[in-house]
């Protein structure tokens, strides 16, 4: 039995084999001289087109949006300026402290950087002593100011004074803190501003 079983598989082997059929070899072409030969047409084709170059999206600077007020507002002259658009004195003086004349450098800035502006130097006074000496010491006080800001380049034709003496305070209280507030001189703008 296994004789026969060898046999089979070596007739299958061999037949399998004979069944496949060897692909022919390829005779050499003789080459002639190169000026019997002319070249076979190339089929035309376009250089390939390059890719375009990829775009880099380069990160914008952050947009920086203004945080501030509107520029030649009234709320632009606080801010420039440090605060109330006021400079404060001491009991019984109209002489200007340095905090005030630091303050004051910084309005006749914004005032140089506006040229249409005007404004009214208000003096105030707190509320001891006479009406009439609470006069007389907030109009000197209102123009110390208006001398200061003039100094600073400031045209005295667009600032004018006012005193109110001891008629307004913007604060209330009768004691030293609040005479301390009263004791000032305001910065009123008054045409030419945005708003």
């Amino acid at each position: 039995m296994k004789l026969r079983s060898i046999v089979f598989l070596t007739a299958g082997i061999t037949l399998a084999a004979c069944s496949s059929t060897p692909e022919p070899i390829a005779e050499p072409t003789p080459v002639a001289s190169n000026e019997n030969i002319i070249p076979a047409p190339q089929p035309v084709t376009e250089a390939p087109t390059p890719a375009p170059a990829p775009v880099v999206v380069q990160p914008s600077a952050p947009i920086q949006s203004y945080q501030g007020p509107l520029p030649g507002t009234l709320d632009d002259f606080l801010y420039a300026s440090g605060g109330e658009g006021r400079v404060f004195f001491n009991y019984d003086q109209y002489d200007l402290s340095g905090s005030a004349r630091d303050s004051l450098r910084m309005q006749a800035q914004w005032l140089q950087s506006y040229p249409n502006v005007t404004a009214v130097i208000e003096g105030n006074a707190d509320e001891r002593g006479t009406r009439e000496y609470n006069l007389a010491l907030a109009a000197r006080r209102a123009e110390s100011v208006k001398s200061f800001l003039v100094n600073q380049g400031v045209s005295p034709s667009r600032l004018t004074t006012v005193s109110y003496g001891k008629e307004r305070p913007i604060d209330g209280r009768s004691n030293e803190d609040g005479w301390s507030r009263n004791r000032n001189a305001h910065t009123n703008l008054m045409s030419g501003s945005v708003g």
